[in-house]
Formats: C-alpha cells, structure tokens, sequence
C-alpha cells in the first residue's frame, strides 16, 4: 500500500509539474468565463439572428434571412447607423487630438507632472458612468451651465437637447472629455522617441511645428493607429450617454446604435431583429477596421522598413 501511495503520489507531483498542466490551471477561469459568458452568448445570437424570438414568450421560430432583409427596409435603423457614423466620425479624431496634445504638454518636465496625468485620466475611469451622464444632462439643459455661459456673454440660449440636429453635440463634447486613456498611451508612446532625433534637428535649424510634424508624428503613428482603431471600436459601442442623456431623442436624432439595439431588445422585446441588428454592426465594424489597417500602411512609420 505504501508503494502504491508514493506512486500516486509522485505521479501527481509530476503532472502538478508539468508547466503545460499550470498554465491551464492558472488560465481555468478565463476560460470558463470566455467560454460561458462570451463564446456561448455569440453562438446564440447568431442562431436568434435568424428567428422569430421574443424574450420569455414563446420558442424561436426559424425565418431564415427575414430579419436581415426587414433591417434595410426600417427608416430607423439607417437613420440609426448614419447618426452612430456621424458620433464616430466627429468624436474619435477629436478626442486623439486633445489626448496627443496634452500628452504632449504633460511629458514635459515639471514636478507636477504625475498628479496632472492622473487629473487628466480621471473623467475616462468615471466618464461612461450614469452619475457622470446626469451631470452633463443637467451642464446642457436649458438653464444650465452652457447657456448660463452664453446668456453672460450676451448670446442666446441654445435648446441642445429640442433640436434633432443639435442634440449630438453634447454626447460628442462626452466623449471628447473621456480622451484621458488615449492621453496615457500617447504619453508613454512620447517618451520612447529618442532625444537624439530632435537634437539633431535643432542642429539642422528645424522648428517646434517641423519637429512636431517630422518627427513626432511619424514616430507615434503606430500608436495613433492602436487608438484609432481602440477608440473607434469604443465609439460604436457607445450606450450609457445617449440612454441617459437624451434617450434616443429628439425625433431619433441621438438614437445611436447600440440604443437602437437595446429598445428592440428590450423595449420592443424583438430578440431574434435585435440579434440580426449586432452581426450587421459587427460587420461593419469590422469592414471599418480593415480599411483603416489596408491604408495604415502609407502613414504609419516602421523602423524596420527603413
């Protein structure tokens, strides 16, 4: 019995060893979260894509392309995807702009450097959150600060939130505001650009604007295409300030995608259009994504092609 224990036991001791057996150990709980609350989700959402389901009130009913083809025919879901393209477009060069300029302010010496970043990288850990949303509802009401601002200077109220046209802006302005994860990654991306580079500019009688476009620049693209693409996807996924915010309003003019998807969902408990509407925004996410890599190559600067 004895000999049969050690045995077991310096079996086990050689498979608890093996460095493939821990590292599955140790990756168990990813997986099992990846696989129940990620993988499975996935595969059936594209299963109801293709049925007649309403949540909790009777078995999906295979319809084939019918959800699909009823997404191209509905006003509100184009108008849905012109309004989420039109955020996307406005807020996310935006908000790499102010990241890249104030990384760039903030990578200058100062003893105060550190609190100013994490100052700075504070709205983007709290900027999605619904307190923060009622805030800037209340910033952009009628009689709040904005128009307060524009009454004292002599100019009229701006209804931001009764103008379809209009009411985009404010959740643009959010977005913006949250660029303080963007601002860290360019800030880190700043300080690997070898100080020789720019001291022999100065040698050769460049400017702070040449430097800044002939050298900086090209130096951070890669990392202007990693938050380009980051941010971009983040865009489209945008939720929280248009739920909160405006609801979808005025007239659908802040009705953004993700809303969109949410009140067939769960507003008008249509599972199965619903799920159809994702893959059709996963699609063209991913069409979006693939062009800006197909043209990163003529404006993202590589050492190793030099």
């Amino acid at each position: 019995m004895n000999g049969a224990s050690t045995a077991k036991a310096q079996g086990f001791r050689r498979f608890w060893n093996n460095d493939n057996t821990v590292g599955h150990v140790f990756a168990a709980p990813f997986i099992f979260g990846f696989v129940c609350f990620s993988l499975i989700p996935i595969c059936m959402s594209f299963y109801y894509s293709f049925t007649d389901y309403s949540l909790g009130t009777k078995s999906a009913e295979l319809i084939g392309f019918k959800n699909f083809i009823e997404l191209f025919q509905d006003e509100v879901f184009g108008k849905s995807i012109l309004k989420t393209l039109q955020y996307v477009v406005v807020s996310v060069p935006l908000k790499l702009i102010f990241a890249l300029l104030v990384a760039f302010i903030l990578t200058r010496k100062s003893r105060m450097v550190t609190l100013y970043r994490s100052l700075y990288y504070v709205p983007s850990l709290v900027g999605g959150s619904i307190a923060v949303a009622l805030v800037w509802k209340q910033l952009f009401a009628r009689k709040g600060l904005f128009n307060s601002v524009l009454v004292n200077m002599g100019l009229n109220k701006i209804n931001w939130f009764g103008d379809q046209n209009l009411a985009i802006y404010p959740l643009i302005l959010m977005a913006v505001w949250q660029f303080g994860s963007s601002m860290i990654i360019f800030a880190a991306g700043l300080k690997e650009i070898p100080s020789t580079y720019y001291e022999a500019a100065e040698i050769d009688g460049a400017s702070g604007i040449q430097k800044f476009f002939k050298i900086t620049l090209p130096c951070l693209s890669p990392i202007i295409l990693y938050n380009l693409v980051m941010q971009t996807i983040s865009a489209f996924m945008t939720f929280t300030q248009a739920f909160v915010i405006t609801g979808g309003g005025p007239n659908n003019g802040t009705l953004l995608y993700a809303l969109n998807v949410y009140n067939q969902a769960f507003k008008y408990n249509k599972m199965g259009y619903a799920c159809a509407m994702s893959w059709v925004m996963l699609m063209i996410m991913s069409i979006i994504t693939l062009i800006i890599f197909r043209t990163s190559r003529f404006w993202v600067f590589s050492e190793s092609e030099t």
